[in-house]
């Protein structure tokens, strides 16, 4: 997936206490629009070190954190370890490179992951496959941003087009609106985040 390499060698120093505050916004925004998850399992898409997931584990029977970075999945596995967390796991998956596995889920959830993705079309149609029947797939984004110029990420998307391209691929019950602004964000530049639910 886009930018591997980059987060294999960022992974033992990845926990700043700004990516740590916005993961708690995230994962915040997450839960307000899950239903009844208790008995539900989740994945955590492009997980990183863990850090929205984490956040997120009494609210769902099971919790699987899936990276392609495997040094990222090494801090997950170590905090799950040191936490003796008994509804988590882990695994190294590239849904652009690797075939699809026998995963399924009836949440998966991904932060600030999109943008790191170059055919993300692809990978949200990887993703439907995996959703459980009735299912929800939730994104935490930047909104566009022209102030953000990177030929490594996308620079933000529009809530719109990204509703337009999801309703293609067969997700339904698509909701979604802008829950956060901050400064210095996205690239150095202010920046919003949107949250968007959607249903399989």
């Amino acid at each position: 997936m886009g930018n591997t390499d980059k987060f294999e060698m960022i992974a033992n120093m990845y926990d700043t206490p700004e990516r740590i505050h916005t993961a708690k916004v995230a994962s915040d925004a997450i839960r307000e629009y899950l239903v009844d998850a208790k008995n539900k399992s989740a994945i955590d898409f492009g997980c990183g070190t863990g850090l929205v997931g984490m956040n997120l584990l009494n609210d769902f029977d099971s919790m699987l954190f899936l990276d392609t970075s495997q040094n990222m999945i090494t801090q997950i596995k170590q905090k799950i370890s040191d936490l003796a967390i008994p509804n988590a796991d882990t695994v190294c998956f590239d849904f652009e490179q690797d075939e699809l596995s026998d995963l399924h889920a009836d949440y998966i959830f991904m932060a600030q992951v999109l943008l790191h993705i170059p055919d993300f079309e692809f990978v949200l149609s990887r993703l439907f496959e995996v959703l459980n029947e009735g299912g929800h797939l939730l994104i935490v984004d930047y909104d566009i941003n022209e102030k953000v110029v990177s030929d490594i990420v996308h620079n933000g998307f529009d809530q719109a087009e990204l509703t337009d391209i999801m309703t293609k691929i067969g997700y339904t019950t698509i909701q979604s609106k802008t829950f956060y602004t901050g400064s210095k964000l996205f690239m150095g530049q202010d920046a919003s985040m949107f949250i968007l639910d959607s249903q399989k």
